[in-house]
């Protein structure tokens, strides 16, 4: 086998612009498809992360009626919905694919919050001492909420950046008194998230599900939620799964468990979860099916690559028909001359796809850079043209080996 690879390598270098115009068919072939699939596979993380955000494994479980999100604030309590208890959180934790959940309360929108006489219109959320944990929230100043901000009901609020610098300016947040439906809460910190950028703004729905947050978000601990609102309402559920590819089966056991313990028999609502994670995979697949197309077409080329083989070698099993004759009249067995020429199509096709495959790393890094669209590179994709560079070296060199294998030794030897 290693006397085969080499004198494959030195037929190769003694053609040596035959053997780079044979293997120019793969080369095109394989860094077409290499620049291809790498731009499928960065688009597909791009729509992802516009869409979810990137490294987002949240997902949230909502309350709806008729398909619809059901706001508290306009509609009023839900008829037939109780309050999820922290025994029902706890259960919610232990559902396949379900890292850690967290209930909160939220308003978006609101026009009751006030510091003196400017007035906040982004989102307040009412949450539990996990909310941080799940959506990556990291306390900058200040400190964070405890489990006795919540029993004593101590009315401590938390802003955001984007809600801090609405509603102070330039000005510490910390100690300053805020009065969200005229009771006064006072900012005891100032959160963000940590390592995520959030969703890409792009449809009115996308609009009305995220605006709010893009306007700011202020938090009060859960339990005082009744203080400013007057009620215990039925909370909203973020599920923090165990990888953004499992967001979709979280949040749907989740929101199952809910509709079946949450609701009384009857009911109009239901639990939901927003799976942003579908409507990814839809619009992902949606571009996939442009790309196979280009796929196809990139793969006509690793044919045409395939005949030129083809048609090299059985030029060059013209060209040493002498050799050959000469190898079977010393004792060369049919395999071994069989195995010859296969193995020198196989380099050949080999190193094509190897070039190929560091010539669409390049390409697809600069139509990358040259379009502003972003470029990711599969490492199996490469191992795998590599490998069909090969088989294409064995395939279409089949027959040329085969009708050097099959000559006459005699009649070869005559040969001119």
């Amino acid at each position: 086998m290693i006397e085969n690879v080499s004198l494959a390598f030195q037929g190769i270098w003694a053609h040596k612009m035959r053997s780079f115009l044979t293997m120019l068919g793969i080369i095109i072939g394989i860094a077409s498809i290499i620049t291809i699939v790498s731009t499928i596979k960065g688009t597909n993380e791009e729509i992802k992360e516009n869409l979810i955000g990137a490294g987002n494994n949240v997902v949230n479980v909502t309350l709806k009626q008729d398909n619809a999100s059901y706001e508290m604030g306009y509609n009023g309590l839900p008829e037939g919905v109780s309050v999820i208890t922290e025994k029902t959180r706890k259960t919610l934790e232990k559902l396949d694919g379900v890292k850690e959940v967290s209930l909160y309360r939220t308003r978006t929108w609101c026009d009751n919050v006030y510091y003196r006489n400017v007035q906040y219109s982004g989102t307040i959320n009412g949450i539990d001492t996990h909310y941080f944990s799940v959506n990556d929230y990291t306390v900058d100043f200040g400190r964070a909420f405890t489990d006795f901000d919540n029993r004593t009901f101590h009315k401590a609020a938390i802003v955001d950046s984007r809600a801090a610098s609405s509603l102070f300016g330039g000005d510490n947040p910390i100690g300053k008194v805020i009065e969200i439906n005229r009771e006064p809460f006072v900012v005891i910190g100032l959160a963000n998230k940590f390592g995520s950028t959030g969703p890409t703004i792009s449809t009115v729905e996308d609009y009305m599900t995220y605006a709010g947050a893009q306007s700011g978000i202020i938090f009060i601990p859960i339990d005082d939620w009744p203080i400013a609102y007057q009620y215990d309402e039925p909370q909203t559920v973020a599920v923090k799964a165990d990888s953004t590819d499992d967001m979709t089966k979280a949040g749907k056991s989740v929101a199952d468990a809910l509709s079946t313990s949450q609701m009384k028999t009857g009911s109009k609502f239901t639990y939901a979860a927003d799976d942003l994670l579908k409507r990814a995979t839809q619009m992902q697949n949606l571009s996939n099916t442009t790309n196979r197309q280009l796929l196809w077409i990139a793969g006509i080329s690793l044919l045409v690559g395939g005949i030129g083989v083809m048609n090299i070698m059985l030029v060059s099993v013209t060209e040493r028909t002498r050799e050959i004759g000469l190898k079977k009249a010393i004792g060369a067995k049919k395999k071994r001359i069989l195995a010859q020429f296969l193995t020198e199509a196989s380099v050949l096709t080999s190193l094509g796809g190897m070039i190929g495959v560091g010539s669409g790393i390049g390409f697809s890094k600069f139509f990358s850079k040259f379009m502003g669209t972003r470029s990711s590179i599969s490492i199996p994709a490469c191992v795998i043209a590599v490998g069909f560079s090969m088989a294409i070296g064995i395939i279409f060199g089949l027959l040329p080996a085969v009708k050097a294998s099959n000559l006459n030794p005699i009649d070869a030897l005559r040969s001119e």
